[in-house]
């Protein structure tokens, strides 16, 4: 498989204009948040559209969504519970990485090319000589080939084959040690913590309503590897505020965030579905970018062209270009101090979001 060097031009490419995949209707400037999202009235949909609303939150009904927030064009179209509930995110932070990394790639802070080797990574009981030839890009679309354990768990290591067998690039499995290494290279090569960054280049210019800096730390059981996890506690508004600067290619009121070629190269699949590992990882129909999942859909389908952030128990940010949308979605958890509850999983959410972006609405 090939397309995985394909990226290899990036770095040369980032200031190139990007095609475009999200515009604002012709003649009309974007519209942004201020500090609270603006509400599409509800006197300007139609009844068509208020139909297909309400279908979609009897649905939201039967499910354990917390809460869901759907912004269209720039204004909240729909929203569902407290979209302000602040509670943990799981591997939806690693597409968070992901745009934080944009503009170092681009100032040529961070070289894709490195390897491991040369970034000077190593975990516990030493890495093996082939694991340390994986590149950073390796890590960041899940083909490293390294299957050393992960300070945290919810990944495929269970089915990854033996250590050594896989050369870097040929082979994709979903392994948190990929993605928390990448975390750990960041920070060295930055000299920012994730955190720090975030709060800085992200929370601070897009005004996020509800993230609290002081309550984020790296977390993991560090016997295992040395590279921890990197949790973010977010509210479901704030999670649709990072959604949209997607859909706007990286731009916020005219700075750019985050590059515009980082947006589009990232949001590409990398490795289809039909490619992935375990096969049960391949049923889901998702293809796999730079830390960001790519949905398999047909033409006619509202979600065609749509990636998504996606975190255990149903955490999501979906970015719909085709619909100028973002829908973002919570599942609480601990509730009650229990951390063992019910899942959104991805096919329940993705069928609320396909009567959510089906809707005739403005």
């Amino acid at each position: 498989m090939l397309n995985y060097l394909v990226p290899l031009f990036l770095c040369a490419s980032l200031l190139l204009p990007s095609a475009a995949v999200a515009q604002a209707p012709a003649g009309e400037a974007p519209v942004y948040p201020g500090k609270s999202w603006e509400t599409i009235s509800s006197s300007a949909l139609s009844p068509e559209c208020h139909a297909q609303l309400d279908r979609a939150r009897g649905y939201l009904q039967t499910l354990d969504t917390t809460s869901l927030m759907v912004v269209q064009q720039g204004r909240v179209l729909f929203s569902y519970g407290p979209t302000d509930l602040v509670s943990i995110l799981f591997s939806a932070r690693k597409s968070i990485l992901s745009m934080l990394y944009g503009k170092y790639v681009a100032d040529g802070t961070i070289d894709l090319e490195k390897s491991l080797a040369d970034l000077g990574i190593d975990d516990v009981g030493g890495l093996l000589p082939i694991e340390r030839q994986a590149r950073l890009r390796h890590l960041l679309t899940a083909r490293s080939g390294v299957y050393h354990p992960a300070a945290n768990g919810g990944d495929d290591l269970a089915f990854a084959p033996a250590r050594g067998s896989q050369v870097p690039g040929a082979y994709f499995l979903y392994n948190n040690w990929d993605f928390n290494a990448a975390g750990t290279v960041f920070e060295s090569l930055t000299g920012k913590s994730i955190y720090r960054a975030f709060a800085d280049e992200l929370a601070a210019p897009l005004q996020l309503e509800d993230f609290h800096l002081e309550r984020h730390r790296r977390s993991g059981d560090l016997t295992k590897a040395e590279h921890a996890a990197y949790h973010f506690f977010l509210s479901t508004r704030d999670m649709a505020r990072l959604g949209y600067l997607m859909l706007q290619q990286g731009n916020w009121r005219g700075r750019a965030l985050i590059p515009q070629r980082w947006v589009a190269e990232t949001t590409a699949a990398v490795t289809p579905a039909v490619e992935m590992h375990p096969p049960r990882t391949a049923r889901r129909h998702f293809g796999y970018g730079y830390l960001w999942w790519v949905l398999e859909e047909p033409s006619d389908s509202p979600l065609q062209g749509a990636y998504m952030a996606w975190g255990v128990h149903g955490q999501y940010i979906l970015v719909v270009p085709k619909r100028q949308m973002v829908i973002a979605h919570k599942r609480q958890v601990p509730v009650a101090g229990n951390w063992n509850v019910s899942w959104v999983v991805p096919g329940d959410f993705l069928t609320a979001a396909r009567t959510l972006a089906g809707a005739p609405c403005p």
